[in-house]
């Protein structure tokens, strides 16, 4: 600590002032703090993120045996901004995988959402008749910016699983009708 004198303009000494030189170098020195990919990925895993509700084509909770049977989700892209270490950081956050669990051990990764009739991009044949619940998992991915800076992709990425739906696969007996 160094002790410091003030010399008045009528040449008095004023009360001494204390000061140390190694505080004041410390705050000269200081850095910002650098918020990494990592702590991005923990922020993100903090967010709320929606679980995709799984569509079953054909409605009504049921299906047949060997039948395509059709599923999607809506998942859209979303935007959240969080406070970390006393900075902004902006989320874009995507949806980047579904994983289709349909409730009789088979399963399926895509990067698309599926889509309703006609489309049918994600099918499945049940080969059993029985009861199942099917669900789709959605997995995001986002990147990240500090104080609105320049974009750079968040480490990892966090999966939200979803509500299993219902659905009895039965058999059809074709049936014969008679013309009149």
């Amino acid at each position: 600590m160094q002790t410091i004198w003030f010399e008045y303009s009528d040449g008095t000494l004023g009360p001494p002032y204390s000061s140390c030189p190694q505080a004041e170098e410390a705050e000269d020195v200081a850095e910002p703090v650098v918020i990494t990919a990592g702590m991005a990925a923990q922020a993100l895993r903090q967010v709320d993120l929606p679980a995709s509700e799984l569509q079953v084509q054909p409605p009504g909770g049921r299906t047949l045996v060997n039948f395509e049977t059709n599923f999607f989700t809506s998942a859209d892209a979303l935007d959240r901004t969080v406070r970390l270490l006393g900075q902004r950081v902006d989320l874009r956050i995507r949806p980047a995988s579904f994983e289709w669990r349909f409730g009789d051990g088979s399963t399926l990764r895509t990067r698309e959402a599926g889509a309703p009739y006609p489309d049918l991009r994600v099918t499945h044949s049940y080969l059993r008749k029985g009861a199942v619940a099917a669900a789709v998992d959605t997995t995001y991915e986002a990147d990240f910016r500090v104080n609105g800076g320049p974009w750079a992709p968040v480490a990892g990425t966090v999966t939200m699983t979803g509500p299993a739906v219902g659905l009895e696969v039965v058999t059809a007996t074709p049936t014969l009708m008679g013309y009149r």
